[in-house]
């Protein structure tokens, strides 16, 4: 039990590390473009991405339910807390890169719909 508690643990810190720091601005072609009115839009467009986050949400929920099946099934309740808890690592570790790359991407074409050349 406390293995898997130590390996959750380390789970939580390694998905939480590997975002941070991460920025969804992309590389533009500054030619002809107002700066302060790019700056404006990808405040915009990262506001408009936000919505992705619900999914991961949804994700990590998902993994905490199905997790804790799994753990009632094999070991009963307490293995079912354990397994909820794996699932939703599991769920939100999956979940959490899938974001990152839907955020960019929904950055990225907001901007491009915005008549900016995304070079990245």
């Amino acid at each position: 039990m406390q293995r898997i508690t130590t390996l959750l643990i380390m789970a939580c810190i390694l998905l939480t590390s590997g975002c941070a720091g991460h920025s969804s601005k992309p590389i533009i072609d500054p030619k002809g473009v107002d700066m302060a009115q790019y700056d404006a839009d990808v405040a915009e467009c990262e506001e408009i991405a936000t919505q992705v986050e619900q999914k991961a949400a949804k994700q990590a929920a998902g993994g905490a339910v199905v997790g804790g099946l799994i753990g009632a099934i094999v070991g009963g309740r307490s293995s079912a807390v354990v397994g909820a808890g794996v699932g939703a690592v599991g769920g939100g570790a999956g979940g959490a890169v899938d974001t990152e790359h839907e955020k960019n991407k929904v950055v990225k074409n907001c901007l491009r719909n915005r008549g900016y050349k995304i070079l990245n």
